[in-house]
């Protein structure tokens, strides 16, 4: 079963919303991605996987879109589930989250999402820097095994 995060769906129709998010680790510590908008926040660099493409090959693309740089050793730590709105798209949705581990490689440039920075972050601030709860659980538990 894969573990749900967050509030429980309501009654009202959710648009399922895969998804590939990286935790990129390098010199103690994490590279993650400043979204401007809808509200500012930090996050895994990650995002929606497109009709017809992999898993893999949207945590690659997500990436190198959001924070510049591109990504080796990929490793699959697991999903969850979320149910929220995403303003930005005009649609509630139950995202569907999975998480990788991968070594950032090399800064190919700026961020070419509008609106996303790319800030390193030291390990032990990661956690409390990320709002939603299911990429929390993940950087805890990866942070614990290594």
């Amino acid at each position: 079963m894969i573990p749900r995060f967050g509030l429980p769906p309501e009654r009202r129709a959710y648009r399922l919303r895969p998804g590939a998010y990286a935790l990129l680790i390098r010199d103690g510590a994490a590279l993650l991605t400043f979204q401007q908008a809808p509200e500012p926040e930090f996050q895994l660099p990650g995002g929606g996987i497109d009709p017809g493409e992999s898993s893999l090959a949207a945590l690659h693309r997500e990436v190198r879109e959001e924070t510049g740089w591109s990504i080796g050793s990929p490793r699959r730590l697991g999903s969850y589930r979320r149910f929220c709105h995403m303003p930005e798209y005009g649609f509630w949705a139950e995202k569907l989250c999975t998480v990788w581990l991968a070594r950032p490689v090399v800064r190919r440039g700026a961020p070419a999402e509008p609106g996303h920075e790319a800030h390193w972050v030291p390990l032990p601030q990661v956690e409390r820097l990320l709002p939603d709860p299911g990429s929390r659980a993940f950087v805890r538990a990866a942070l614990r095994r290594i």
